[in-house]
């Protein structure tokens, strides 16, 4: 399997490393000319659990030179979807997918305006990377990956995808309900990464001050009340849910976290302001996650 990479990030670059190691052609493409420069010249540095590996990877900055994909992973800022999409045009033959694991909602939307439906498959993983620095990153959490047709059917392809990331390392599994899947990571999203990004936490660290764990518990349970009154499915507890993920990624430093350490725009209208959007058109309060919103829109000016 030929696998493009668009967006070679913390998590672009963690499922491109473990694919790499498999055996799997990947190649990844990103703007960031230092890390791409550095893939090329010593490979990508992965830190797993007190080891560092390095992995000779494909990457570059062109992707019109990469030739034709069996499968374009998504893995850029949502504010940058639509671009990446138009780019990785010319990667598409006639059996190519196209597979989003990004964070937040309106991805599936944006990707569809640029490519045919029957090409895109829709997921979320609940692994956790931290980008070290150009060539390096650290694996710092680990959490099933659910992906699934738009239409919720079952099939083959849906499986080859699975197959192939279990095969490297990467627990997944084909839904027949990946909106619902979509709907439980926003949940964490919605719990964890605007709370470190304003505190400058890990993850693991939400859950080690009485202060904090309020203020999650009641973002999630605000998406949550959402959530349900759109008809999503919510298989089990919210709060546990957000808990458990938050510890089996407790090292890791959130996404928007990471943008925040380096002053770069975050997905917060993917995410917290995705609940308040879709409060709005239900005309239900959200004011906790309204104000974590706002602090985030608010310092994001000043970068």
């Amino acid at each position: 399997m030929k696998t493009v990479i668009m967006g070679a990030g913390a998590m672009g670059s963690l499922f491109g490393g473990l694919l790499a190691l498999a055996g799997e052609e990947v190649w990844l493409v990103d703007i960031w000319k230092e890390h791409i420069d550095t893939l090329r010249s010593k490979g990508l540095v992965l830190e797993e659990k007190g080891k560092a590996q390095p992995i000779p990877i494909h990457a570059t900055t062109e992707v019109a030179s990469v030739g034709k994909a069996d499968l374009v992973l998504i893995f850029v800022k949502t504010y940058h979807t639509e671009k990446a999409v138009s780019d990785a045009r010319v990667l598409q033959k006639e059996s190519t997918v196209f597979l989003t694991l990004q964070n937040g909602l309106g991805n599936e939307e944006t990707i569809c305006k640029e490519m045919e439906r029957k090409k895109v498959l829709l997921g979320v993983t609940g692994q956790g990377a931290t980008l070290l620095g150009p060539g390096h990153i650290r694996h710092a959490g680990w959490g099933k990956t659910y992906i699934g047709e738009l239409d919720h059917q079952i099939t083959d392809r849906a499986i080859w995808v699975a197959q192939s990331f279990c095969d490297a390392g990467i627990e997944t599994e084909v839904s027949s309900n990946i909106h619902d899947h979509v709907w439980g990571k926003l949940l964490v999203n919605v719990g964890v990464n605007a709370l470190t990004a304003l505190t400058g936490f890990s993850n693991g660290q939400l859950l080690d001050y009485p202060e904090t764990t309020r203020l999650m518990e009641r973002l999630v349970l605000e998406a949550a009340e959402v959530a349900r009154k759109k008809g999503v499915h919510i298989e089990e507890d919210p709060i546990e849910k957000v808990r458990k993920a938050i510890e089996a990624t407790r090292e890791n430093r959130s996404s928007m976290g990471q943008d925040f350490d380096h002053r770069r725009k975050t997905e917060i209208d993917a995410i917290n302001g995705a609940v308040v959007r879709e409060a709005q058109s239900l005309g239900i309060p959200v004011p906790f996650n309204q104000a974590v919103t706002d602090l985030v829109k608010a310092i994001e000016k000043s970068f």
